[in-house]
Parts: C-alpha cells; sequence; structure tokens
C-alpha cells in the first residue's frame, strides 16, 4: 500500500489520547471518531478571513496540529482518513451533498467529503467534518436501522445507489446529506473546496461557524449565536453582539487560536450586524 506522508502522525496520536498506534478495531475507530470531534473543531475561520484553503496535507497537518486552528470537511476528513490509512485500515474518500435545512430533493452541489471505510468485509461510513451535526461513531453502511452514537441516533436509507444520511433530531428523522460511492479523486476535492472556500453563495463566505462536541454535549456557534446542546436535556443559548467577545468565545470555547488578520474582525462584526 503506498501511503501518503504523514509526517507528524505521533502529535497526532498524542492529541486524540494515543501514545502509541492503536490496533485496527472497530473499538479503536469509534474511539478515535469520537476523540477527534472533540479535540479538533469545526470552523472557517479561514474562507471568513479570505484566506486560501489548502489541502495538501503538509499544510492541513500544520494548521490544525501545530497553529491550534480546526477546519472543515476537506480539510478534517482528509486528514483523519490519512491516519486511519496509516493505522491499517482499508479507506476511500467519497464525497456528498448537503440537505440539512433543505428540501431532500434538492440538487445541491457535490460540497461534503466524508470516508467510506471497509473493516472484515463489513463497509461503514466515517465523518469527522460535518459540523455540528457532525456522528460521533462509525456508521454501518449497508443497513436502514436506527444506529446509536454517544450522541444522536442515526440512520442510512438506500434509493438505487444513492445514500441518505439521517439524524434524530428532538424526536424526528432529518435528512444531513445524500452521498454515493463514487470514486473521488485529489481534482474533485479541489473543486468542491474552491466553491466552499470563494463562491459568494457558499455558507462558508456567509457566516461563521464553528461546531465542537464533548462528552454529553454539543458546542455550535452560528454567528452570533452560541449553544450548548444537552443529549437528553436542554440547550442553553446566548447571543454575543460583540466582535471581541465573540473571539474570546472562540478561544475559551472552542480552545481555537484565532488568526490574527485584519480582514477577520471585520467580517465577524459585518455577520453579527446583519443576523440581528
Amino acid at each position: 500500500m503506498n501511503l501518503t506522508p504523514l509526517n507528524d502522525i505521533a502529535l497526532y496520536l498524542q492529541r486524540l489520547g494515543y501514545s502509541a498506534p492503536p490496533a485496527p478495531t472497530l473499538e479503536t475507530l469509534r474511539a478515535l471518531q469520537l476523540r477527534h470531534t472533540s479535540t479538533f473543531v469545526f470552523e472557517n475561520l479561514s474562507p471568513l478571513a479570505r484566506l486560501s484553503v489548502q489541502l495538501d496535507l503538509e499544510s492541513i497537518q500544520r494548521k490544525v496540529l501545530h497553529e491550534g486552528r480546526g477546519g472543515y470537511c476537506y480539510e478534517l476528513n482528509n486528514l483523519f482518513m490519512t491516519l486511519l490509512q496509516h493505522l491499517g485500515y482499508e479507506v476511500c474518500g467519497i464525497t456528498g451533498r448537503v440537505v440539512m435545512n433543505a428540501p431532500e430533493d434538492v440538487w445541491a452541489a457535490r460540497t461534503h467529503r466524508l470516508t467510506l471505510l471497509t473493516l472484515d468485509g463489513v463497509r461503514y461510513i466515517t465523518d469527522v467534518g460535518f459540523g455540528g451535526m457532525v456522528p460521533t461513531a462509525p456508521l454501518l453502511l449497508d443497513t436502514d436501522e436506527e444506529q446509536a452514537t454517544p450522541h444522536e441516533p442515526y440512520r442510512i436509507t438506500r434509493e438505487g445507489d444513492s445514500y441518505t444520511l439521517r439524524a434524530k433530531v428532538a424526536g424526528e428523522w432529518r435528512a444531513m446529506y445524500v452521498f454515493d460511492l463514487q470514486r473521488q479523486g485529489d481534482i474533485d476535492y479541489e473543486i468542491g473546496n474552491w466553491y466552499v472556500s470563494t463562491h459568494p453563495q457558499s455558507p462558508f463566505l456567509q457566516r461563521l461557524m464553528a461546531a465542537r462536541t464533548g462528552e454529553g454535549v454539543r458546542r455550535t456557534l452560528n454567528n452570533g449565536s452560541f449553544a450548548i446542546h444537552h443529549m437528553g436535556g436542554a440547550s442553553e443559548r446566548r447571543e454575543i453582539s460583540d466582535p471581541d467577545e465573540l473571539i474570546e468565545l472562540l478561544r475559551s470555547e472552542f480552545e481555537l487560536r484565532v488568526p490574527e488578520h485584519p480582514a477577520l474582525k471585520a467580517t465577524i462584526a459585518g455577520l453579527i450586524s446583519a443576523s440581528q
């Protein structure tokens, strides 16, 4: 197997709580996905600061492992898939179309990256880059039954060659994204990443987003709306109207090292104002 270089694998594993490479088992996979979503934040600060989002592995490692940043699916799932490959898992990158908060039959752009994993002949999807509703456990692909995770239940339904990931939120099954198993190459990810990070209609340029899981909770930020969602309980919510307070919250609640970029604070201020 030709492995993509992962120069900082020891540091990566250390951040995830491992002093040595663990065995490639289902138990390890579950632990890795849960720890990843609580350690590495989903965030879109680079597009908002008009900074280029680079998808080469060296750039992603530098940003996420050394610069105190997070990222989104093209970065986080790329990094995670490469780690899984180095640990001995059989993995393949695939893509999907986000339909969350939209009609299920909408033909959205193919802008979400996730990973297909096969273990002992059984197929799973694993995803550490889907924002506030990221699954916190790998999910069996070839069943439409409800699947428990440390957070919400999920299920995957199939129609022809198309699969839909659904999450049970407030007792209701809601579609998250539609995907298929078509092979994807670097050029496919480059095109999707270019769209989400530069196109004026991309949601990654229209609002500030951050998300991180914890034990029994999800922390989410959407412009100035911060929430801590307790699984099975009430959510804590507060609105933030001051850009400096919001930047401090990114540091304290999400443990992000916010880039010092002149465009970022002005952009955040504008997004807060527009959403009030």
